[in-house]
């Protein structure tokens, strides 16, 4: 047993691991329970991933956190060599040998659960190759056979009676364009009496300015095929790092339909940039191109070393927005106190901070919990990769942090309702959110919900802080079509300068910091 300090109060959670019979039985039940485990193989050890990250943030450090790690026993799949990270695979205390070896700052296990074998090299694939780091040669694709399916979720979506999407979701018809509160609200017009949107008075750039800005919807996949995307979805910008290592061959960043939520990307992508064309819905930067960057691994998580790499491919193909809307699993709330926890802090930190220098404004969504950020808070969900049992009741103090949420510099995005008040489900937090948006009600139907694109040409009504990150993706793109000189400290400043214009009067206006942060998102005019 494992003892997690959180908040002054000890509580234990089981260590996963065991012989190779235990993790067969596992494994066993997984393929009953929870569908086919990609490549099942290896010797039946026990391997969990590491991210390790040297003291020197470039390839140089890189290259020394690989050798070290080797050293210590592990095997490195991937570089990142814009950080100065790896990621590895390994089984025993691999963690505490590494932690003593010269020139390491950090290293910290990225899921709980373990797999039978380190995932397999796929020829062509893990160049980072428009960036500054060479990568690895080693492939992309699921890492290894699980012990068992995770617990969790991490898309910051509601549907009508639970918060998974897939599982649940009702299609709409094909709106036509037609009914787009949420447009109407982030172009400016206000909200009339009764919660209904004026006439939309906002003007965005046209379709070829747009067309010169990319930005990256690193999520669940994109269906490209869809009518609204396939004019947006850029293909030689998109990938998937569902395992950590960037898949760019063809299709390899769409939805997989055997994974919970693998719909959500769509969705999200699709209030980004969905195409102006008179039928389905408009995204808010109808033109931009857009990076369909998947990060959902086959199992249902999205592990600090997806997030790593989507951020570095993101921002080394030139996005100027990076659209997150989930949490890093396996924890929710990732504690500094923690060595394995804030190891993950410090890499998706590097790769965040990184992004913002290369030009692109990291934005997320605030989560969907209704907790206040910047008071104590409970974690009833973590690790969300477990195999099985109740998690664990997690007290937490500020320190916590949701990945990337809460990160230095990020662009961190409430929920609103129709009526423009903040919608009951979002997280808040004074200093702890940046702007609100659209994000609707979850038993609002598609009049008070987000109607935007789902996979196979559907629509979906859904709601959540995803769906108001999205909104605020697309603003930054129209700011940066209208402002190509900015930077991402400027686009975001330039969202904050006009957001409070957008605000409803009355109690919840935009002086409720904690609920608004700068205030509603509106486009510049």
């Amino acid at each position: 047993m494992a003892q997690v300090h959180a908040r002054g109060r000890t509580v234990r959670r089981r260590r996963v691991g065991g012989p190779a019979r235990a993790l067969l039985a596992m494994l066993l039940t997984a393929l009953v329970v929870g569908g086919a485990v990609p490549y099942v193989s290896g010797a039946g050890r026990a391997y969990l991933s590491y991210l390790v990250l040297a003291e020197g943030e470039d390839a140089a450090g890189a290259a020394r956190a690989g050798a070290e790690s080797r050293a210590a026993g592990g095997q490195v799949v991937q570089e990142y060599p814009q950080i100065g990270a790896v990621l590895v695979y390994a089984t025993g205390a691999f963690a505490d040998r590494v932690r003593a070896r010269p020139g390491i700052a950090a290293a910290g296990a990225t899921r709980t659960a373990p797999v039978v074998a380190p995932p397999r090299a796929v020829a062509g694939t893990g160049d980072f190759s428009a960036g500054t780091g060479a990568g690895t040669a080693t492939g992309a694709r699921a890492a290894g056979a699980v012990a068992g399916r995770g617990a969790g979720r991490s898309g910051d979506v509601l549907a009508r009676g639970g918060d998974r999407a897939d599982s649940g979701t009702v299609t709409v018809p094909d709106p036509g364009e037609a009914g787009a509160w949420n447009l109407a609200m982030v172009a400016g017009a206000g909200i009339r009496a009764g919660g209904a949107p004026a006439v939309s008075g906002g003007a965005v750039p046209g379709a070829d300015a747009l067309h010169g800005v990319l930005v990256a919807v690193l999520d669940s996949g994109v269906d490209d095929t869809h009518p609204d995307l396939r004019a947006a979805v850029d293909p030689k910008a998109s990938a998937s790092c569902a395992d950590g290592r960037p898949d760019a061959r063809t299709g390899a960043w769409r939805p997989d339909a055997g994974v919970v939520e693998s719909g959500h990307g769509t969705h999200v992508a699709g209030i980004v940039g969905a195409t102006r064309d008179g039928r389905g819905v408009t995204g808010v930067a109808p033109g931009v191109r857009i990076a369909a960057v998947r990060l959902l691994g086959p199992l249902g998580q999205y592990y600090a070393e997806n997030v790593v790499c989507g951020m570095l491919w993101a921002a080394d193909h030139g996005a100027r927005a990076i659209n997150n809307s989930y949490f890093a699993d396996p924890w929710k709330y990732n504690c500094p106190e923690e060595r394995d926890q804030a190891a993950l802090i410090a890499a998706v930190g590097r790769a965040a901070g990184y992004a913002r220098r290369a030009g692109a404004v990291v934005v997320a969504s605030a989560g969907n919990d209704g907790q206040d950020l910047g008071a104590g808070r409970t974690d009833e969900r973590s690790p969300n990769d477990r195999v099985s049992g109740p998690a664990p009741v997690r007290h937490l103090g500020t320190e916590c942090v949701r990945l990337p949420g809460e990160l230095p510099g990020v662009v961190t995005v409430t929920a609103v309702n129709r009526d423009g008040h903040p919608a009951g489900y979002s997280n808040y937090g004074r200093g702890r959110v940046s702007l609100a948006a659209p994000g609707g009600d979850p038993d609002g139907g598609p009049q008070g919900a987000i109607v935007s694109d789902w996979p196979d040409g559907r629509f979906a009504a859904l709601a959540g802080t995803s769906m108001a990150a999205a909104h605020v993706t697309g603003a930054v793109a129209v700011v940066a079509a209208l402002h190509p000189e900015l930077g991402a400290d400027g686009l975001a400043g330039a969202l904050a300068g006009t957001a409070a214009s957008g605000c409803p009067p009355g109690a919840f206006g935009c002086a409720e910091r904690q609920y608004f942060g700068a205030g509603l998102v509106v486009l510049p005019r």
